[in-house]
């Protein structure tokens, strides 16, 4: 868990962000959970757009994506969240607090 400063650093990084992918009508996928899970491990910060068309609430569709990513879900603003995950690897700029 982060504290209330950790969580507004992250969300202010990730406000210049783009999403970078979309929870549609197909709901969480494989493939999906794949690709985030190495754009995590590449830029530990990723923002994705939850969809209307996936028939779910927001925050609960990003809780279980969160969880299947084992990543922080930092914020949920709107139809978009934004997660959170320290990558492994060396060749990272790794986000400080």
């Amino acid at each position: 868990m982060f504290t209330s400063k950790q969580r507004a650093h992250l969300r202010s990084l990730a406000s210049t962000q783009k999403p970078i992918a979309q929870v549609g009508k197909e709901g969480i996928s494989a493939n999906l959970v794949a690709g985030l899970s190495s754009a995590l491990d590449a830029r530990e910060l990723i923002k994705v757009t939850l969809l209307p068309a996936s028939g779910e609430d927001g925050e609960n569709l990003a809780l279980n994506l969160s969880e299947l990513l084992g990543a922080e879900l930092v914020a949920v603003i709107g139809r978009k969240a934004i997660f959170y995950r320290r990558s492994p690897r060396k060749d990272v700029d790794h986000i400080e607090f």
